[in-house]
């Protein structure tokens, strides 16, 4: 009975409902990635009820070996990975492939609360918290993976808001990223330009550069109200929509389960994010608060993104959906992040209770 009053079931629960609404998607179209799905499930789970236990300043002491680790995994890519549709991000260990890049958001997460616990905002501690960032966004981007790249600048920008940053400061770093934009256009790979040509201009390459975005909008438009039925979407059954286990299962969910689908969907994403915000403000201790603002802001920003991208509104990124999309990294990662949220809750309630 400990054990059951111990578990954060605000998180769990939500968690579940989301991964059981991505199982059941995948399970309609391929039993053997459903299965696959599961035994990842599993694996995370066990990871987010150790991580939700644990005292997390206990893991600051470990934050620079995870670091230099992590990086040393993000070389190995680049060495030993397997290409996949142009990108190099997995390395091959036998039965299954991991994506260090996604390892990479906790770890930075790790380590900007650590950082900014002990450091005042001011422009050189930020000019060095993005010395310590710099060399996951490069070897990341140099994968490449431009929609991890941009989540862990998501967190970074979130986690700078949390450092009590001023507003002077933040206008101005608004103004630099409005001219560094422009720039960056030059290092985009022809395909990454090519998504961002197609979402302005969709229709001027139907079959070519705009085909991703027209398919998508189309399943999420012919799902109406209730859906054509689970696995009974024409345009992920017949393979118009592409990747709708993974980038684009937001829009397969919504051709299938309709628009009531997506509004239990945005619900739960909702319901789960309130949560966050909620630990965040009673956080005991800056270290805590910072974890937990920076798990808020990248579930928030890949939430946004994708489903964005998958009606229309944003271009495309390949940002998975939290918990939903197909693939073991993303699921066992965002389960570990949910974790640190877990972990903050408890504690804030450990010292409610010495306090009564």
């Amino acid at each position: 009975m400990k054990l059951v009053s111990e578990i954060n079931w605000h998180v769990l629960l939500s968690s579940l409902l989301l991964i059981s609404i991505g199982i059941l998607i995948i399970f309609s179209s391929s039993r053997e990635l459903a299965f696959q799905q599961l035994i990842y499930t599993i694996s995370g789970l066990g990871l987010f009820l150790f991580i939700s236990k644990l005292d997390l300043h206990s893991l600051r002491k470990l934050i620079n070996p995870l670091y230099f680790f992590t990086i040393s995994l993000l070389i190995t890519v680049l060495i030993l990975g397997i290409e996949t549709r142009g990108s190099i991000r997995w390395i091959p260990l036998g039965f299954f492939n991991i994506q260090p890049s996604e390892f990479a958001k906790p770890v930075i997460i790790l380590l900007l609360a650590s950082f900014w616990t002990r450091k005042i905002s001011s422009w050189m501690n930020i000019f060095k918290s993005l010395i310590w960032f710099s060399p996951f966004l490069f070897l990341i981007f140099k994968q490449p993976d431009l929609g991890t790249s941009i989540t862990l600048i998501a967190i970074w920008v979130g986690m700078l808001f949390g450092s009590q940053v001023s507003l002077r400061k933040i206008l101005i770093l608004i103004l630099i990223a409005f001219l560094i934009i422009p720039l960056s256009w030059g290092f985009l790979r022809d395909y990454q330009r090519q998504r961002i040509i197609g979402f302005l201009a969709p229709q001027s390459d139907p079959l070519g550069q705009g085909y991703n975005l027209i398919q998508s909008t189309i399943a999420v438009g012919s799902g109406q109200l209730f859906g054509r039925g689970l696995g009974r979407g024409t345009q992920s059954r017949l393979q118009f929509l592409p990747e709708f286990r993974t980038d684009f299962i937001f829009a397969s969910i919504t051709e299938e389960m309709g628009f009531l689908g997506s509004l239990i969907i945005l619900s739960i994403y909702l319901y789960l994010l309130l949560y966050c915000l909620k630990v965040v403000n009673q956080a005991e201790d800056k270290f805590n608060y910072l974890l937990v603002l920076g798990v808020f802001s990248m579930l928030l920003f890949q939430i946004f993104v994708n489903i964005g991208m998958n009606i229309g509104l944003l271009p495309i990124t390949g940002i998975t959906l939290p918990l939903i999309s197909y693939g073991g990294s993303s699921l066992i990662v965002t389960l570990i992040c949910l974790g640190i949220v877990a972990s903050v809750a408890k504690s804030k309630k450990r010292i409610d209770t010495e306090g009564d």
